[in-house]
């Protein structure tokens, strides 16, 4: 079992951020929610709030707009207007 996951961050400017996470915080449009390795394949959307994730060297955070986020073998692809 893989224990990472991999954080993809798609704007319409390009990719702000890609790399792993050991836990990623989302601002889903029924309430925020946490991912972590394994997590079932979802599809959701985002609403205004911080997406936040934490790897080895401690927590990052962007603040979102709105956008998706699909979630499919550890593999995180959020696509936002930050």
């Amino acid at each position: 079992m893989d224990n990472k996951l991999t954080l993809k961050i798609l704007t319409p400017d390009g990719t702000a951020f890609e790399g792993c996470a050991d836990a990623v915080f989302l601002p889903g449009s029924m309430g925020p929610f946490e991912v972590l390795p394994s997590h079932a394949p979802i599809i959701s959307s985002l609403v205004a709030g911080r997406l936040r994730w934490r790897d080895g060297s401690g927590e990052s955070s962007v603040d979102v707009r709105s956008g998706a986020v699909r979630i499919m073998d550890n593999v995180i692809t959020v696509c936002a207007e930050l």
